[in-house]
């Protein structure tokens, strides 16, 4: 079995340590204007995506322009805020989830390649102690239970 290996570069620490660091620092600048919400307030909130976004920025120009239909009921100071708030993170959160994609992709092929290897190495240790050779049953005793197939539950 041929196994591809494209992921063979370790990180350094030191680049884990600036990243976990600068990742803490923006964390950190951005801790007093990022709020957290419950999974019902996520369910109940209006979502906005790309076309909401021009709607609202579309509705931010017109109270510019025709503030007088504007009603007395609307807090224009805080709409303002939000359209702002909107506008200022959705680069952030772009460049965050392509980061946390990457992140995700690279560490699931290296997980991949290193399972795969221990497949083989847990092959050879079976293979070992089913001919007899002392020092591979014990290891094989104990990855026995980490390599062994769960089927699906049969209902």
């Amino acid at each position: 079995m041929s196994i591809s290996n494209r992921m063979s570069e370790v990180i350094p620490q030191a680049v884990i340590d600036d990243v976990i660091t600068k990742l803490t620092d923006c964390r950190t600048a951005l801790e007093p204007y990022v709020m957290g919400l419950t999974e019902e307030e996520r369910q109940t909130l209006f979502k906005m995506g790309d076309k909401t976004v021009a709607t609202v920025q579309k509705v931010q120009s017109y109270i510019i322009t025709n503030p007088e239909l504007m009603p007395t009921y609307m807090n224009k100071v805080e709409f303002a805020k939000d359209v702002t708030v909107v506008t200022q993170l959705t680069p952030l959160q772009n460049m965050a989830y392509q980061l946390a994609s990457d992140l995700d992709d690279t560490r699931m092929l290296a997980g991949s390649e290193a399972l795969a290897e221990a497949l083989i190495y847990y092959g050879s240790v079976k293979e070992a102690a089913k001919r007899g050779i002392p020092q591979a049953k014990p290891i094989y005793e104990e990855l026995k239970e980490r390599f062994t197939r769960r089927g699906t539950p049969k209902e």
